[in-house]
């Protein structure tokens, strides 16, 4: 207990106590971040708008008349990824600076505001320092990716999958058979059985990037317990 003791008395010393000057530059810095992080966010919804709008227009086209082509669903679906991964990049800003923004409210202001019993981390103006002097990415591009799927661009995908079978099975006529959806499905020289294996292994593997993620995300969160993590 005693060897404890003084441990914690280390501790406590090699902390830097903040002077009122020190702490208003803090609350200014963490105002900075939540203003980045918020301009960030809203070049997230952007694309996302973005990607929504063209399905919209390539539902529009493809519906306009039952002898319309399913072709625009297909076509917009490279436009979808190109939002996807936009946005993917972007994330990984907004994270950066919601990441110190997050951390400067759990370990800064939350201590500051609680009855007493909740004290600061020993080791978080070190990690906040070190975030500054060496800037880098909290997640990795990948991840970004699945997240950014799993939150928007999963319904995203759902919804241009189940129109496009949709506009098979129905148009101009409802299908009599599988063979028949199957040559709907051609696409000049392309069989249709080759479209619907590409379609499958587009939802397949974008579905399995976010479950990646998620996995990924489970793993991260064990270690952000620690007094060294951020992001």
């Amino acid at each position: 207990m005693v060897e404890g003791g003084a441990r914690m008395g280390k501790q406590s010393k090699e902390r830097k106590t903040l002077t009122d000057a020190e702490i208003g530059a803090v609350a200014h810095l963490y105002r900075g971040e939540v203003y980045r992080s918020t301009t960030w966010r809203t070049r997230l919804d952007s694309t996302t708008n973005w990607a929504v709008v063209t399905l919209g227009v390539a539902l529009s086209i493809t519906f306009s008349s039952p002898n319309a082509s399913p072709l625009p669903l297909i076509l917009v679906g490279i436009l979808i990824i190109f939002f996807l991964l936009l946005e993917a990049r972007r994330y990984r800003y907004f994270n950066v600076f919601r990441a110190r923004a997050r951390w400067l409210e759990q370990h800064f202001y939350a201590p500051l505001l609680h009855d007493g019993n909740l004290h600061m981390e020993e080791n978080w103006q070190k990690v906040l320092a070190e975030d500054y002097l060496r800037p880098e990415y909290h997640v990795g591009y990948m991840t970004s990716v699945g997240r950014r799927i799993r939150r928007n661009y999963l319904w995203i995908l759902l919804i241009q999958s189940l129109a496009y079978a949709g506009k098979l099975i129905v148009h101009p006529e409802p299908i009599t058979s599988v063979q028949q959806a199957l040559t709907r499905a051609d696409v000049g020289p392309l069989p249709g059985e080759a479209v619907i294996a590409i379609g499958l292994l587009y939802v397949l593997s974008w579905g399995g990037i976010a479950l990646w993620s998620e996995w990924s995300d489970v793993k991260r969160a064990k270690i952000r317990g620690s007094s060294t993590s951020m992001g």
